[in-house]
């Protein structure tokens, strides 16, 4: 006879396994809180607060605005769209064009987030491309273990001349640090029309220091829940994700449309915690699902 695990252990652990409420819950405070419900739902939109069961004993309607997307581990989120960006990160010629690197997972998300876009900003939603772009005079504060890890193969690093017209490594408005082919173009689509916006980052976290440009946009328009994607999921991803874990964001990580170049299980570690300990995982299709479901 097997004996039991303690109760407490893993506490942070095995979210997508543990067994739904039993009443609902509340969690956070006064000003951030999400409400859990026996039904499996999670409404993050900080719109309700939870009522005692004998007033409350399902969850309210949805409200205009608001969008059920389904999750790992038989839960559903409902998000304020308005409140909601998608994070892609890195998604860059550097990163992922055949004449620079051999990134076959990267090239397979760019399908996926190309079909989510339209879904996300027909309900509001922001599309944030967070990518590297440096200036000189960041050149001269980064610090050593990253200046290190980009001079590879004897390569310069970052600001180096690459080979061919591909500018300068990673620096503000090189073609290398350009977003990879039709994102590129999504982008400027989306940039048009007000709904996408390019933010530089200088780490691979884009919530890496004090008031950054990522932290400071989100906190301007109200943003609560981020949606992530983006290469390389165990590196910049991952950087931010924590980041945006310890700030207090939702953070919803959309498998399908992050990768990495990493050995086997770097990825999947990464989907893991995602779900198990920040926060939640989802796909593109079940996004687009949600949304077309509301029509």
């Amino acid at each position: 006879m097997s004996t039991p695990a303690p109760v407490h252990d893993h506490p942070i652990s095995g979210m997508t396994e543990r067994p739904r409420v039993e009443e609902i819950t509340e969690y956070g405070n006064a000003a951030s809180f999400w409400v859990e419900y026996p039904s499996g739902l999670l409404d993050l939109t900080r719109s309700v607060h939870a009522e005692p069961p004998h007033k409350q004993a399902s969850e309210p309607p949805l409200q205009g605005g608001q969008i059920d997307i389904p999750v790992d581990g038989g839960r559903t989120i409902r998000v304020d769209a308005t409140k909601t960006a998608l994070i892609v990160i890195d998604m860059q010629n550097f990163f992922l064009h055949p004449d620079i690197r051999v990134h076959p997972t990267g090239l397979a998300c760019v399908d996926p987030t190309l079909n989510v876009l339209p879904a996300l900003r027909s309900q509001g939603a922001k599309i944030l491309w967070v990518n590297w772009g440096l200036t000189d005079h960041e050149l001269k504060t980064i610090p050593p273990a990253l200046v290190r890890g980009f001079r590879k193969r004897g390569g310069g690093g970052f600001g180096s001349e690459m080979s061919g017209n591909w500018g300068r490594l990673l620096m503000r408005g090189a073609a290398n640090a350009d977003l990879y082919g039709p994102l590129q173009t999504e982008y400027l689509k989306g940039s048009e029309a007000g709904t996408d916006v390019w933010i530089h980052k200088n780490r691979m976290s884009g919530l890496w220091g004090y008031q950054t440009a990522l932290d400071l946009y989100l906190k301007e328009k109200g943003i609560t829940t981020l949606l992530f994607g983006g290469v390389n999921a165990d590196q910049c991803v991952l950087g931010t994700v924590v980041d945006a874990y310890f700030r207090g964001y939702d953070v919803v990580l959309i498998k399908d449309a992050t990768a990495t170049s990493s050995p086997e299980g770097a990825l999947e570690n990464v989907v893991y915690n995602a779900g198990g300990s920040y926060g939640f995982v989802t796909d593109t299709a079940r996004i687009v699902k949600a949304v077309e479901s509301m029509k």
